[in-house]
């Protein structure tokens, strides 16, 4: 049973809101979805809470039972959020290991301004991915929702453009979130039969 990944971190819910939809894609070719997530870190000043995790929080043993790996984040500063880079920094015994090797991986991500970092973030968020061997997994432009969005979504990968009246992704988001997920899984399964 190939079995995916799928590991966000989620300040507000726009990001486990994507996370939910690549889920979606996996499921919908028979592979299993693996959805969880990081702690919390101190954050100095800050005191307003995260989402409360509804997804148990990730473990090591967790990339090693992987056959594919999504990997999700807020926006910050055209970077992945520090909680999720906390948990990558971790996994040094796994890249000397090799754990993720030839494994696919994908990334996505959302935030509340156009141009406001989602395409490099992304890429950020590929580069340890690339460190462990991973084969990095985009969206092609065969995907008709990436012509058509207003939104988020690149060849990147998967993203959603949130605000206050945009809570949840709109049609082209979803579509391009679920076409994810469908491809990583269908990726992994070519790779690990």
């Amino acid at each position: 049973m190939i079995e995916i990944l799928v590991l966000y971190y989620s300040r507000h819910g726009s990001t486990r809101n994507v996370a939910r939809l690549i889920a979606r894609g996996i499921e919908s070719t028979g592979a299993v979805a693996r959805l969880r997530t990081v702690p919390e870190l101190s954050i100095a000043g800050e005191t307003k809470p995260a989402v409360t995790a509804d997804d148990p929080f990730v473990t090591l043993e967790d990339l090693k039972a992987c056959q594919g790996l999504a990997l999700g984040s807020p926006v910050r500063f055209g970077n992945m959020a520090a909680p999720l880079k906390h948990f990558i920094d971790s996994t040094s015994k796994e890249w000397l290991a090799g754990t993720l090797i030839g494994k696919p991986a994908m990334v996505f991500n959302s935030g509340s301004m156009l141009h406001g970092g989602q395409e490099t973030t992304l890429q950020s968020m590929m580069l340890p991915l690339l460190h462990h061997g991973m084969v990095i997994v985009g969206l092609p432009h065969s995907e008709a929702a990436l012509h058509t969005t207003t939104g988020g979504g690149s060849p990147y990968g998967p993203s959603h453009l949130t605000s206050e009246a945009r809570r949840h992704p709109d049609t082209d988001e979803k579509a391009l979130a679920i076409a994810g997920g469908k491809r990583l899984a269908d990726i992994a399964s070519k790779l690990h039969p």
